[in-house]
């Protein structure tokens, strides 16, 4: 009973703001569609570095010299953490909601950019390389970074009716809670991409970069 409870509290909520859901996953994909383009906007000389220091980690990659999968752990989710959650401390803020759409849309542009990037200089090869190295952990990060964002976009918007629309009575306490809640659940399945991107890309990623030998 209590598990219908929650599925209709999320399925009413995702409802009444599907319009912010679907704003911010447009406005992450137009990051990813800009990432991608500014690749076609570098000059040979800008690609040719870049492609040696890429070369430079596959072989690396190739001879298993990478850090550590605890390491590699540690700091993907540190650093998606601290993502997600200055853009939760910005939904806070009120001021910060401009921000917390850049961000979402700065995030698409590396997506963007690294595959566009793979696939310009080495084609099917790199398109393999980005499916293995950055889709598997992506397939959590990516709607959870959407997800954040319109979360963040709503509770400020209702941060902002509170502040400046008097009438707007909702209790603030109980709007914080399940706010910071989904802050914690965003956070776990942070450290499920974290796993992934630690445990099982680096070996997919040694398979592939000892095939471009």
């Amino acid at each position: 009973m209590k598990k219908r409870l929650n599925q209709s509290i999320a399925a009413a909520y995702l409802g009444e703001h599907s319009s912010i859901f679907l704003f911010v996953s447009i406005l992450f994909m137009m990051g990813v569609i800009f990432g991608a383009v500014i690749v076609n906007s570098m000059s040979f000389t800008q690609k040719e570095d870049l492609f040696y220091y890429l070369s430079q980690f596959f072989g690396q990659i190739a001879i298993g010299k990478t850090e550590g999968s605890r390491d590699i752990f540690v700091q993907s989710l540190l650093h998606n953490s601290k993502f997600i959650g200055l853009m939760w401390v910005l939904g806070i803020s009120i001021i910060g909601l401009p921000v917390i759409l850049v961000l979402l849309f700065i995030k698409g542009m590396v997506v963007g950019f690294t595959v566009g990037f793979l696939v310009s200089q080495m084609g099917w090869d790199g398109f393999v390389f980005a499916f293995v190295s950055i889709f598997p952990q992506n397939v959590f990060i990516i709607p959870v970074f959407i997800m954040m964002a319109a979360v963040s976009v709503v509770f400020s918007l209702k941060m902002i009716r509170r502040q400046f629309f008097k009438k707007y009575g909702q209790p603030v306490l109980p709007l914080f809670g399940r706010y910071f809640l989904f802050l914690a659940a965003a956070i776990l399945l942070l450290s499920a991409a974290s796993a992934i991107e630690a445990y099982l890309s680096p070996g997919f990623m040694k398979s592939v970069a000892e095939g471009f030998k």
